[in-house]
């Protein structure tokens, strides 16, 4: 056991605790949900300042509390692990205490970012912030925790799309659908690593209900409908071919990912989980974001 850390360094060890790099991941999907519910209302991709910053505060402070929780609740099941025993509070880093209050602390700005948004985006926050904390709880009691997980990003497009135009709408529901699939098929490929341990532990997981070679086959499966249900929403909220370049290339991406992960080759696990999603994410976005202004500023 280490002695915990103090100030800088206690701010990275945070900052690491809640992996907030990760936020690549479903931020991107969040910016989408906000341009597209912005041009269902307007003109315009952009919502102002205030919206934006608002959006990406309830962003980061939700994930921040699921993250962290996530690491107080396993921090048992983490010490037994020799992949995870370097996580700061199995490793005594930082204070279960201290965890605690940066859980709580992040509730309630997540909280008051919703209730400065809208009210229906204040009404919902409960929800958002309940789905995204129970998913540590699944991997207790179903294979399928993969999924919940991906609920829990998936919730981010509709979030932002409820923040800008006070509603939910069918029309960013495939988005929706995309990025749970997606979210699940990479942390299939990433929870390969654990089929023994979650199985010796008595933990749920695709590869330890049917092994590694099913669980990539169940992986491929997801990320396929992923792709289909993008190119579905881009063709029903009306986009353009940047839109689908930017599907096409988030499908190589995806095909190439799954082509490096092999049921006896873990080797390359986390080129696929960190590096490759991250491509995806932002790579999508950024097609997004030019289609957006594309469709901005050609009349109708």
């Amino acid at each position: 056991m280490r002695t915990p850390v103090r100030g800088f360094a206690a701010l990275r060890t945070y900052l690491e605790m809640i992996k907030i790099e990760h936020s690549i991941f479903a931020l991107p999907f969040a910016m989408i949900g906000m341009m597209w519910g912005s041009m269902s209302i307007s003109t315009s991709p952009w919502p102002g300042w205030e919206k934006f910053g608002l959006i990406v505060l309830a962003m980061v402070t939700c994930r921040s509390a699921a993250m962290a929780f996530n690491r107080i609740i396993d921090r048992n099941i983490d010490a037994n692990n020799p992949r995870t025993a370097i996580r700061a509070l199995p490793a005594g880093l930082l204070q279960l205490r201290h965890a605690n209050i940066f859980f709580y602390a992040s509730c309630a700005i997540f909280i008051f970012s919703t209730y400065l948004l809208n009210p229906l985006a204040f009404a919902l926050s409960p929800i958002a912030l309940g789905v995204t904390l129970f998913y540590s709880l699944t991997k207790r009691f179903t294979h399928l925790c993969h999924f919940i997980l991906g609920l829990s990003l998936a919730i981010a497009p509709a979030a932002a799309w409820i923040a800008v135009t006070r509603e939910l709408h069918p029309a960013i529901l495939p988005v929706v659908g995309a990025v749970m699939f997606w979210t699940a098929g990479f942390d299939i490929i990433y929870s390969l690593q654990d089929e023994e341990f979650d199985k010796e532990n008595g933990l749920r997981s695709i590869p330890a209900a049917v092994g590694k070679k099913n669980a990539l086959i169940i992986s491929r499966t997801s990320h396929a409908i992923a792709i289909l249900l993008l190119a579905f929403a881009g063709w029903q909220i009306g986009s353009q071919v940047f839109w689908f370049i930017g599907v096409g290339v988030s499908a190589a991406i995806l095909y190439y990912e799954q082509s490096i992960v092999k049921p006896d080759d873990l080797s390359r696990v986390n080129l696929a989980f960190f590096t490759l999603n991250g491509f995806v994410s932002l790579g999508l976005f950024v097609f997004a974001l030019v289609d957006a202004l594309f469709r901005a500023g050609t009349p109708t």
